[in-house]
C-alpha cells in the first residue's frame, strides 16, 4: 500500500512539471503566436467548367477533324497524324474532347488497275497492302487487344496537354506504321477515316452508334481535298431507304441501320474493308459472294429474289431475307451519283446480280452464249441499245406512267321506273402521248387490272367502300378518244349525295415505255396517270362534290413522295397499279372491313421438304380491318401472312422484324416532316374517327390504338389501349360515332412521352 502510494505522488508531480513547461509564464497561458510563414507559389488555375468534356450523350455530339497537312501515309518518310475531337458540353458547345484511349486509323487510296478486268480505278487499303490488318489502332501505350484478344503494336497516341483535344500519333516500332505505303503515288487520291472506341454518356453507357470521322479524301503530294470518280452510290441515295443518323451537319448525311457491322453510316466507309484485297469468286461454294464492294452490293440487295431462283449458296444465305423495296432493274434508285455504273461495264458488279452467268464457258451470257475471258470487250457491246441503262430498262415504267391518262368527263344520273333499273353512266377520256386513243381501240389485251370502282362520300370526306360499285373497262371499243361505261344502280342509295371513282387499272409496256401487248410485255403493272373524280349527283355538272379526306394535303401526314424514294413506285409491289393514296381508298378505307390477311405468321426455323421456311401462325393476334393506315403499319413491321407467297418483311423465330430496311421509329421515313397526329380533340389530324371492322360496315373500333397495334401488338398494349378510352379489336361498337380516345394526353407532340419523342427516329 506505501508502495502504491508513493508511485501515484510520482505520477502526480510528473504531470504537473509536464504543464508548466509549456507555458510561459507563471499564469498557464498560451505564448503568442509566431510569425507568418512565407506564401506559397500560387497553382494553376484549373479550366472552366464545360470547357472539355470526356462523354458525349450521342454519337451525333463526338466530332474528329483531320486536315491532309497533318497526315503521313505515303512515302518514306515516317508516320504521323495529328487531328482534334470535340464533344458537346450541357450548354451545346463544341468543346475539346479529352482523354481518348483507343482509336483506329483506316487508309485507302486510289491505284490504277493494269490488268483487263475490273473498273479502271480500284480501291487499295493500305494495312492490308502491307499484310498487317483492315486498319490500325493508336492508344497511349502503343499496344492494344486486338480482335480475339491478342496484342499487337499500336501507334502512339499522345494528347497535347497545352491543347485539350487535340492528338498525334506516331509510330514507335520498328520500320514505318503499316498504314503507310512506301511505294505508293503520292499524286493519286488518299482516304483516311479514323474510328474511336470506349466513348460513354455521362451515365457510363457506351454510345451505341460508332464514332467514325468523316471521310478526308485528299492528294497527299499538293495537300488538296479530292472527290472520288468512284463513289458511284451516295449516302443519301442509301439514306432513302436505310434512314437518316440524325444530328449530323447537312453536309455528312450518315446511314442510320445498315445492320451489317452496326453500323458504316457512310458509303465511303464501306470500301475501307470492301476491297479488291478480300474479293473473292462469286461462285465460291464457301462465301458464295464477292466481297468486294460493286458486287457484294449487287448481291445483298437482289437476295431475295436470287433465294427464290435457288442460287444463293455458302454465306450468302443470308441474304434471303433481303427483298429490295424497288425494282431491281431500276438501277438510278441507288446509283445517284455519276454515271460511272454505266460507262465503265466489267464482270464483277454484273455478276452481283448475275450470278448465274458463267463467263468463262458463255453460258447465260446473252442467247449466244458469249465467253469472256476478261473485260477488255465488254463495253464493245454495251453501248447504245445493249448499254446497262437500256437493258435494264432503267425509267421506262415512269414513261408508261407519265404517257397515258385516263380522266371522267361526265357521270349522268337516270332515274327509272324501277329503282333497281337507276343507271350511272361514266364517260372516260383516254390519252396516249397526248393524243385520243383511236376508235375501236378495246384495252382487252394490254391491261393487268381493268377495273374503276365507284363509292360514295360523306360530307366529313368518308369514303364508303362497302357500297363500292365495279366498272370493267375492257370491251368498251373507243369512240372518239372516250370510253363510255353504264351501270345499274341496284339498289345502292346515291341520290344526291357525292360518289367517288378511283382506278384499280394497270396496264403493259415494252421496255421503252411505249404501251404494249401484255403477251409481249417486257414491264406489267404500269399505273396509268388519273386523279380520283369526285362527282356531286345532285347536280348535273357534279359540282359540289366533297372530295376524299386521302384528296385533301391537310388530312394526310403520310407523304407519297416518300414512298416513291424507296420503292420506285408505288406499283412496283404489283397492286393494281395504284401511284396515289386517293386511288387506294377505293379498298383499303375505314368503312369496309374485314382482311385478307386476317392471322399474323412467323418465320419458323422449320422448313418443308423443298427447303422453304416454314411460316406457323402468331397466336392471339389478328386484324380485321382493310384501312389504309393499319394496313401499310402492319405490313411494314412484318404483322403479315404469307398467303401470297414470302413476305419480303415479316417476323423471325424470335418475333424480331426482318426486310425492313429503315428504323422502327423513324416515322418521318414516311410521313411528312414535322407532321402532327394528333387534332385538337385528340384525334387523328385527318378526321377519321371510327374503323370497320365488319364487311358490312356495323362494327367499328377506334382509330388511334389500333394504329398503334400495328407495332405493339402485345396483350398487355391492347389492355392499356382500352384502359384508356379505346375500343379495340375484338370488342367493336354498333356504332361509328365513337368517343375519342385519350391516347392525345400522353402521346400528342410535344407531350413528354410524345410520339415525336418516344419515336425520334435516327436520332440517336
Amino acid at each position: 500500500m506505501k508502495k502504491n502510494k508513493i508511485t501515484l505522488l510520482a505520477m502526480a508531480l510528473f504531470c504537473a512539471i509536464g504543464v508548466s513547461a509549456c507555458s510561459d509564464g507563471e499564469d498557464g497561458k498560451d505564448g503568442a503566436p509566431g510569425e507568418p510563414g512565407v506564401p506559397g507559389t500560387p497553382g494553376t488555375p484549373g479550366a472552366p467548367a464545360g470547357s472539355t468534356v470526356d462523354t458525349v450523350a450521342t454519337a451525333a455530339d463526338f466530332k474528329l477533324t483531320l486536315q491532309p497537312a497533318d497526315i503521313v501515309v505515303v512515302g518514306a518518310d515516317d508516320f504521323s497524324i495529328k487531328f482534334t475531337a470535340t464533344g458537346k458540353n450541357s450548354k451545346g458547345d463544341d468543346v475539346p474532347f479529352t482523354g481518348l484511349e483507343k482509336v483506329a486509323l483506316y487508309v485507302t487510296n486510289q491505284v490504277a488497275n493494269t490488268t483487263s478486268s475490273g473498273a479502271p480505278m480500284l480501291w487499295s487499303n493500305n494495312a492490308l497492302a502491307n499484310e498487317f490488318g483492315s486498319s490500325m489502332y493508336c492508344t497511349p501505350t502503343g499496344k492494344a487487344a486486338a480482335r480475339g484478344g491478342a496484342e499487337v503494336d499500336a501507334c502512339t497516341l499522345v494528347e497535347d496537354a497545352e491543347n485539350p483535344g487535340t492528338y498525334t500519333g506516331t509510330w514507335e516500332h520498328d520500320g514505318n506504321a503499316p498504314v503507310v505505303v512506301a511505294d505508293g503515288d503520292p499524286n493519286s487520291m488518299f482516304r483516311v477515316m479514323i474510328r474511336t472506341y470506349d466513348v460513354t454518356d455521362a451515365t457510363g453507357v457506351s454510345i451505341s452508334d460508332k464514332l467514325l470521322s468523316t471521310p478526308l479524301d485528299f492528294i497527299p503530294a499538293t495537300g488538296e481535298m479530292a472527290v472520288s470518280a468512284k463513289d458511284s452510290v451516295s449516302s443519301a441515295a442509301c439514306i432513302q431507304c436505310h434512314s437518316e443518323l440524325m444530328g449530323y451537319d447537312d453536309g455528312d448525311k450518315r446511314i442510320a441501320n445498315i445492320g451489317a457491322h452496326h453500323n458504316y453510316q457512310k458509303v465511303e466507309n464501306c470500301i475501307a474493308c470492301h476491297n479488291p484485297a478480300y474479293a473473292a469468286d462469286q461462285n465460291d461454294p464457301e462465301k458464295g459472294f464477292n466481297p468486294n464492294f460493286n458486287a457484294m452490293i449487287h448481291t445483298i440487295h437482289a437476295g431475295g429474289h436470287l433465294a427464290e431462283w435457288g442460287v444463293l449458296k455458302g454465306d450468302a444465305e443470308e441474304f434471303a431475307g433481303v427483298h429490295f423495296p424497288a425494282e431491281l432493274n431500276e438501277c438510278t434508285t441507288c446509283h445517284d451519283n455519276g454515271n460511272q455504273w454505266k460507262e465503265n461495264v466489267y464482270r464483277e458488279a454484273c455478276v452481283g446480280c448475275h450470278v448465274t452467268v458463267n463467263f468463262e464457258t458463255g453460258e447465260g451470257h446473252s442467247d449466244f452464249q458469249l465467253p469472256q475471258a476478261d473485260d477488255s470487250q465488254c463495253m464493245n457491246c454495251h453501248i447504245g441499245n445493249l448499254s446497262p441503262d437500256a437493258v435494264h430498262k432503267v425509267g421506262a415504267r415512269a414513261i408508261a406512267t407519265d404517257s397515258m391518262e385516263i380522266s371522267v368527263s361526265s357521270v349522268s344520273y337516270t332515274e327509272n321506273a324501277s329503282p333497281t333499273a337507276d343507271e350511272i353512266v361514266v364517260t372516260f377520256d383516254v390519252t396516249v402521248d397526248g393524243a385520243p386513243i383511236a376508235d375501236g381501240f378495246d384495252f382487252t389485251d394490254y391491261t393487268k387490272y381493268d377495273v374503276m370502282l365507284l363509292g360514295w362520300v360523306d360530307t366529313d370526306g368518308t369514303y364508303h367502300g362497302n357500297a363500292t360499285k365495279t366498272m370493267n373497262l375492257n370491251g368498251v371499243p373507243a369512240v372518239g378518244g372516250k370510253l363510255v361505261v353504264t351501270l345499274q344502280k341496284d339498289g345502292l342509295d346515291f341520290d344526291g349525295k357525292s360518289i367517288a371513282i378511283t382506278p384499280r387499272f394497270s396496264v403493259c409496256a415494252d421496255a421503252k415505255g411505249m404501251l404494249a401487248k401484255c403477251a409481249d410485255a417486257d414491264i406489267e403493272y404500269v399505273g396509268v396517270t388519273m386523279a380520283p373524280a369526285y362527282w356531286n349527283l345532285a347536280n348535273a355538272d357534279g359540282s359540289g362534290a366533297t372530295p376524299v379526306r386521302q384528296s385533301n394535303p391537310a388530312s394526310i401526314t403520310a407523304d407519297e413522295a416518300k414512298c416513291s424514294t424507296c420503292h420506285g413506285s408505288l406499283t412496283v409491289a404489283k397492286h393494281y397499279g395504284n401511284e396515289r393514296f386517293d386511288q387506294c381508298v377505293g379498298c383499303h378505307n375505314n368503312t369496309w372491313g374485314g382482311s385478307y390477311h386476317v392471322a399474323v405468321e412467323y418465320k419458323s426455323d422449320e422448313v418443308d421438304a423443298d427447303g422453304k421456311p416454314i411460316f406457323k401462325t402468331l397466336e392471339g393476334v389478328t386484324f380485321s380491318n382493310r384501312d389504309l393506315v393499319t394496313v401499310a403499319h402492319r405490313f411494314h413491321t412484318g404483322l403479315w401472312d404469307d398467303n401470297r407467297g414470302f413476305p419480303g418483311i415479316h417476323l423471325d423465330s424470335d418475333l424480331e422484324v426482318v426486310g425492313y430496311p429503315a428504323l422502327a421509329t423513324d416515322c418521318q421515313a414516311c410521313h411528312k416532316d414535322g407532321a402532327k397526329f394528333f387534332a385538337a380533340d385528340g384525334g387523328l389530324t385527318s378526321g377519321k374517327r371510327a374503323i370497320a371492322v365488319d364487311a358490312a360496315g356495323t362494327q367499328f373500333i377506334t382509330p388511334v390504338a389500333e394504329s398503334c397495334r400495328s407495332c405493339h401488338y402485345s396483350a398487355s398494349a391492347l389492355a392499356h389501349f382500352e384502359s384508356n378510352g379505346a375500343t379495340v379489336h375484338g370488342k367493336p361498337d354498333t356504332t361509328a360515332d365513337l368517343p375519342v380516345e385519350s391516347c392525345a394526353t400522353c402521346h400528342a407532340e410535344g407531350k413528354t412521352y410524345g410520339v415525336d419523342k418516344v419515336h425520334a427516329g435516327g436520332a440517336h
